[in-house]
């Protein structure tokens, strides 16, 4: 993980947490608050990255969200529009979503759609990139401290495999 990732935390931090998520995808959207609780709880201690990996033959508006997020990004609000992105029980991701979501967090709209995202796809499309070398096949995908984490998605789980 480095300055070019979304970070939630220091560099240098004791113990990492990366995410590739897809905002579409019910798993994540179901882990984006057992996140939260897991940042809370360790402070200082951790430091989170999400990296972009949208499984668009299965989402269709994955992509379109994450290259939004990369544009909020552009105005300093990527996290701000991650977390619109995954409130709620159901992903709400059309277009006017994206622009409802932009107003919202202080972004012009016009800004998270199509023409003005082409400037970031190709961020999304690293993250993607870096996810498929990493052996990522699916979202939510964790890295514990560097390592591939293949336990339960719950706050005493993350801890506990982030503390060892």
């Amino acid at each position: 993980m480095g300055s070019y990732d979304h970070l939630h935390g220091v560099l240098g931090a004791e113990l990492t947490l990366l995410e590739y998520g897809d905002f579409e995808c019910p798993y994540c959207r179901k882990a984006a608050p057992v996140i939260e609780e897991v940042r809370r709880r360790l402070g200082d201690r951790l430091l989170f990255a999400f990296r972009h990996f949208p499984l668009a033959e299965l989402h269709p508006y994955a992509l379109s969200a994450a290259v939004a997020s990369e544009a909020a990004a552009l105005k300093g609000q990527f996290w701000p529009m991650h977390e619109r992105l995954f409130s709620g029980d159901e992903p709400r991701l059309t277009q006017d979503d994206l622009r409802r979501y932009a107003k919202e967090i202080g972004v012009p709209p016009e800004k998270v759609v199509w023409p003005a995202t082409q400037f970031v796809e190709d961020r999304v499309e690293a993250d993607f990139n870096s996810g498929v070398r990493s052996g990522v096949r699916g979202t939510p995908t964790f890295f514990v401290n560097g390592v591939q984490y293949r336990g339960a998605v719950s706050v005493r789980d993350l801890i506990d495999a982030l503390e060892q």
